[in-house]
C-alpha cells in the first residue's frame, strides 16, 4: 500500500515525533511504500513552553520525510491537501493530540479526501486535552468529521470519542515498545555515561515536566521517603520544563530535599535517552490525570520497574506486583510504594515485564490500523 503519515518527524523533537518514524519503519517492514509529512510550523512560539521544537539528532535516512505543514496558514493547508489528494495514497494515518491542530489536519484531510479513495485513520492521542483552551471543543468537532476510523492507545480516550465520532470504527491498541532508543546497557556504563556519581536506588521521573504530571507530589513523596528509610537512594529528575520551573525550586528548597534529587533539567536527545533508563533502578509515574503514557513502553524496553499511579490507563499498562507497583494519586501512597520497591528489590520484577511487553508489539500496531481501516 503507498501510505502517509501525517504528523511531527525530524527534524521536530520529541515522542510523537519518535513514535511516528518507528511507526514508519514497522510499515516498510511490511512491504508498504511510506512518507511522513511533518511541519515546517508546528506551534507558534506562545504554544510552545519549551527551548526549542527542533532534534539535534541526524535526519533519518531509511524514511522519507517531507516538510511541509505550516499549522497556522490555511493557504499552506490547502496547498498541502491538494498535493495528497494528486498524491492518492491508499492510507493517510494521522495523529492528533491538541485541539489546535483541529483546522490545520482536518482542511488538509477534507480536500485530501476528494479523490475518493484515500482513507483515513487516525491515532488519537487525546480527544480532550490535559490544558483546556477556548475553541477546544469546535476544533475537535472540525477534525473529526474527515476520520474514517480511530485508533486510541488508552480506554478512557476510545470513551472521549463517543462525543465526537459517529459512525467511524475505534479501537484501543496499546502503546507499543519504544525500542528504536537502542539496546540496554549496564547501569553502572550508563550513569557513567551521564555523569551521575551517586551509588543509590535510583527513581527516575523522565519526560517533559508538567502540572497533570504531579512533579509537586513526587517532591512531596521524596521528603516523606527521606524521613522513612535509611536506604541511600536519589530522585532523577530527567526533562525539560514545559511550565515555570520557580514553584518546583521553591518547593525543593523548603522540602530541603536537595541532596536527594539529581536535576537534568533539559531536553533529553534520542542518543541519551536509554542511559537515563539504564541509569535508573525504577521509573515513577506520579501523575495526576493521564490518558497512557510514552514513558511506560520506555521503560518496558529497558526492562525498567514501574510506580505508576492509579489513573487513567496507566495500570492497565503495569499490572500490580508483575511489573511494578500501582499506588494512589497522592504524595503518601507515592512515598509508601518507593518504599516498598526498594524493600522487596527490582529483580522479582523483571520476569514479569518481560513476559508482559510482548503484547506491545508494532507489528501488532500496524495489524490493527489495517484492520480498523477495513471495517
Amino acid at each position: 500500500m503507498n501510505i502517509v503519515i501525517i504528523g511531527p518527524a525530524h527534524p521536530l523533537r520529541g515522542g510523537l515525533a519518535s513514535y511516528n518514524e518507528r511507526l514508519a519503519r514497522a510499515f516498510q517492514q511490511g512491504g508498504h511504500d511510506v512518507s511522513i509529512y511533518t511541519f515546517s510550523l508546528q506551534y507558534p512560539g506562545f504554544l510552545f513552553p519549551g527551548t526549542t521544537q527542533y532534534s539535534t539528532e541526524p535526519t533519518p535516512t531509511d524514511i522519507h520525510i517531507k516538510v511541509s505543514i505550516n499549522s497556522i496558514n490555511p493557504l499552506n493547508w490547502i496547498k498541502t491537501g491538494l498535493e495528497l489528494k494528486k498524491k492518492n495514497p491508499d492510507l493517510i494515518i494521522v495523529r492528533y493530540w491538541l485541539p489546535f491542530m483541529g483546522p490545520c489536519l482536518g482542511t488538509i484531510l477534507r480536500i485530501a479526501k476528494k479523490n475518493r479513495h484515500t482513507k483515513v485513520v487516525c491515532i488519537a492521542d487525546n480527544i480532550i486535552p490535559h490544558e483546556k483552551r477556548i475553541g477546544d471543543h469546535l476544533f475537535t468537532k472540525y477534525f473529526v468529521k474527515p476520520i474514517d476510523a480511530f485508533i486510541t492507545m488508552s480506554e478512557k480516550v476510545l470513551k472521549d470519542l463517543d462525543q465526537y465520532k459517529k459512525n467511524q470504527p475505534a479501537q484501543f491498541v496499546p502503546h507499543p515498545l519504544y525500542d528504536n532508543f537502542g539496546e540496554k546497557v549496564d547501569q553502572q556504563i550508563a550513569r557513567d555515561q551521564i555523569h551521575i556519581k551517586a551509588d543509590a536506588f535510583i527513581f527516575l521521573f523522565f519526560g517533559f515536566i508538567r502540572k497533570y504530571k504531579g512533579l509537586d507530589w513526587l517532591l512531596e513523596a521524596t521528603a516523606l521517603l527521606k524521613q522513612k528509610t535509611n536506604h541511600p537512594f536519589k530522585v532523577l529528575i530527567a526533562g525539560e520544563y514545559y511550565e515555570d520551573r520557580s514553584g518546583y525550586e521553591q518547593q525543593i528548597k523548603e522540602l530541603k530535599i536537595e541532596d536527594h534529587l539529581i536535576l537534568k533539567t533539559d531536553f533529553i536527545a534520542d542518543s541519551d535517552v536509554r542511559y537515563y533508563l539504564c541509569a535508573s533502578d525504577a521509573v515513577v509515574q506520579p501523575y495526576k490525570h493521564a490518558t497512557q503514557s510514552g514513558v511506560t513502553p520506555l521503560a518496558y524496553h529497558f526492562d525498567i520497574p514501574m510506580i505508576v499511579t492509579r489513573v487513567g490507563a496507566l495500570p492497565d499498562m503495569v499490572p500490580h506486583g508483575k511489573v511494578g507497583l500501582v499506588c494512589e494519586p497522592n504524595p503518601a501512597s507515592i512515598a509508601n510504594a518507593m518504599q516498598q520497591m526498594m524493600e522487596v528489590g527490582t529483580g522479582k520484577f523483571i520476569p514479569g515485564i518481560q513476559e508482559e511487553k510482548i503484547k506491545y508489539s508494532w507489528g501488532k500496531m500496524c495489524e490493527e490500523i489495517l484492520d480498523v481501516m477495513n471495517r
